[in-house]
């Protein structure tokens, strides 16, 4: 949805006369009917809405960006404007922005950006319809609406084929942690501590039900609690899907992060060997290459079926 503190100035030129065109911008209206020309310098407040950005090949009208984004790797020579919760106000108003994209957890921020005269636009990254729908929405903005349409297609046609593929096979209940404190010391494997899971995410509990699996942590209450390895062992998930933070890949292996739970040997993800570890900063970013970890997630979780046979 678009907002805007003052009621005028959504200014278009029709054809070559120079004739002006008002319209009420202090109530949402339809996003197919702001004008193509005034989605020129975008700033992005969330890594999801960068990585969505490039992959429309709007990379030429980023000029702001999270301190959060850090892909694709061009992205980092870009002017840092803030964190989630703490945007830089004064470094994105000198970026004389045309259009600042937010999502809809970040909406508190939007009178602040109103304030400012500036046209927002906040889209849905918490759940898969969203981040395939921001395709559409963005693109349809900043005069990508073709390819917007064509991309958020293959990802759902990607997505389709992917629930077929895994809807009558067995669901193990998979476990997703979020984070943890890594720490070794003098054991030679770590000590599993400050354990946090996806539990009521709607996003991550999407994503392991079109894997073929189901969510081992069904409280409801919390979106991501600390759970004990005592826990855990009363969870007693049939796989362990870890989410490792970059530090933790650059310091450790794979089989080191993997050898840390064998802490809790009783439990049946650590007895018959299903922990899978992935890199974090692949994994939890809600954007374009979320189709990619499903797939991977998928083929993991269920290595009986034939991945090499039809594909979409």
């Amino acid at each position: 949805m678009f907002y805007r503190f003052t009621l005028i100035t959504a200014i278009a030129t029709v054809l070559a006369g120079g004739i002006l065109a008002n319209r009420r911008l202090d109530e949402p209206f339809r996003a197919e009917y702001v004008p193509q020309w005034a989605c020129r310098r975008i700033v992005s407040m969330a890594p999801s809405i960068t990585e969505t950005l490039y992959a429309l090949d709007l990379d030429d009208r980023v000029v702001g960006v999270s301190r959060f984004c850090e892909y694709p790797p061009q992205v980092m020579e870009i002017t840092r404007v803030g964190g989630y919760f703490d945007p830089n106000l004064e470094a994105i108003l000198l970026l004389k922005p045309d259009l600042v994209i937010l999502l809809e957890e970040q909406a508190e921020s939007v009178p602040a950006l109103m304030k400012l005269d500036l046209e927002t636009l906040v889209v849905n990254h918490q759940s898969i319809e969203g981040i395939i729908d921001s395709f559409r929405v963005i693109g349809r903005v900043c005069g990508r609406g073709a390819e917007g349409r064509q991309i958020a297609r293959q990802i759902s046609e990607r997505l389709d084929w992917i629930r077929n593929k895994t809807k009558d096979a067995p669901r193990p209940n998979v476990l997703l942690v979020m984070d943890r404190t890594y720490y070794r010391g003098k054991f030679k494997n770590g000590r599993l501590s400050d354990i946090y899971v996806a539990a009521a995410d709607k996003y991550f509990d999407a994503l392991i039900e079109a894997a073929g699996g189901r969510n081992a942590c069904r409280i409801q209450s919390v979106r991501n609690p600390v759970v004990s390895p005592e826990g855990i062992i009363w969870l007693d998930p049939d796989v362990i899907v870890e989410l490792a933070r970059p530090d933790a890949m650059q310091r450790y292996n794979r089989d080191e992060i993997i050898g840390d739970w064998d802490e809790l040997p009783q439990v049946k993800a650590v007895k018959h060997g299903r922990v899978l570890v992935y890199d974090k900063s692949f994994a939890c970013v809600p954007g374009p290459r979320f189709i990619h970890f499903l797939q991977v997630l998928a083929r993991d979780l269920h290595p009986e079926l034939d991945w090499y046979g039809e594909d979409p």
